[in-house]
């Protein structure tokens, strides 16, 4: 195996687990300087950033060309939510990433709304 095909292997064994301890990834610190929620949306700008990526920065910038929550990021990053949302804010301070706050849950109850939706359905089958 290359060294460049040594690099592109994940840092996680299947028995084992991760291979680089948490606390690693995120260089000892504890906090983010970013407020992100479990369920904010973080995007790629297209901006790349001047320092050197780690594998879990490069990864996570990858995955958020969409649209994608950072439960969702530390979901595939095999990583605590609390190491998420540090590499997360690790990429935007850098301008690679940007950020917003869930979305507030529509109220399904509200009796206009939903006469709204029926009317647009009854139309529909028409």
């Amino acid at each position: 195996m290359t060294a460049a095909e040594e690099q592109d292997e994940p840092l996680i064994d299947d028995d084992a687990g991760r291979l680089v301890r948490p606390y690693t990834v995120s260089n000892g610190r504890t906090r983010p300087t970013t407020a992100l929620d479990m369920l904010s949306m973080v995007r790629a700008t297209g901006s790349v950033p001047s320092a050197h990526l780690e594998h879990d920065h490069a990864r996570a910038l990858d995955m958020s060309r969409r649209p994608v929550t950072v439960a969702e990021v530390g979901a595939q990053l095999r990583l605590p939510v609390a190491i998420t949302k540090i590499v997360l804010s690790d990429l935007i301070d850098w301008g690679a990433l940007t950020s917003r706050p869930p979305l507030p849950p529509a109220d399904l109850t509200d009796r206009a709304v939903l006469e709204e939706v029926l009317d647009g359905l009854r139309r529909r089958q028409q």
